[in-house]
């Protein structure tokens, strides 16, 4: 078991323990609440996860080594880069897929760069962002925001070393 499943399983515990004390139905309905959700997010889970082990089996090293590999420079920033901004789905999706390009060949600095990117650039979150804040403050957070990744990919290639 990683530590991760098991830190999670702990805290559900510690608030199953804390709903049972409180006597008021809260049990049920937070078990109610959490199969609602997994409804709903288990074909989009299974799909991604299907998904990631093709980009697993699939991923010519090569190509990865070559296009976002430990070596392959600005290139591989700028293309890690645009890669994040395309990635649709929450961390349950996109982690393991930018796992997946890891092992295969893919590089510290432009993994740092992909996942700065996907989570302050995703083209997905303007549909979200739009409606709510406008054309003026996307443009804005974007230009700011732009270079906040390669900037990363830099610092781990100081951090990490080559």
């Amino acid at each position: 078991m990683s530590t991760a499943t098991l830190t999670l399983a702990v805290i559900a515990l510690g608030l199953l323990l804390y709903a049972w004390r409180r006597g008021d139905g809260s049990v049920r309905r937070g078990i109610d609440q959490g199969y609602r959700t997994f409804r709903r997010t288990a074909l989009l889970l299974l799909v991604a996860f299907v998904i990631v082990g093709y980009v697993d089996v699939l991923s010519p090293r090569q190509l990865v080594q070559e296009w976002i590999g430990p070596s392959s420079g600005w290139r591989g920033l700028l293309l890690a880069e645009l890669l994040g901004m395309l990635l649709p789905g929450g961390p349950y999706v996109v982690f393991p897929l930018i796992a997946a390009l890891h092992s295969a060949g893919a590089g510290i600095a432009p993994v740092v760069t992909l996942v700065t990117s996907w989570a302050t650039q995703a083209l997905v979150s303007l549909s979200f962002e739009l409606p709510f804040m406008g054309w003026r403050f996307a443009a804005v957070r974007w230009g700011l925001g732009i270079l906040l990744p390669l900037m990363a990919g830099c610092t781990a290639v100081l951090l990490a070393g080559r």
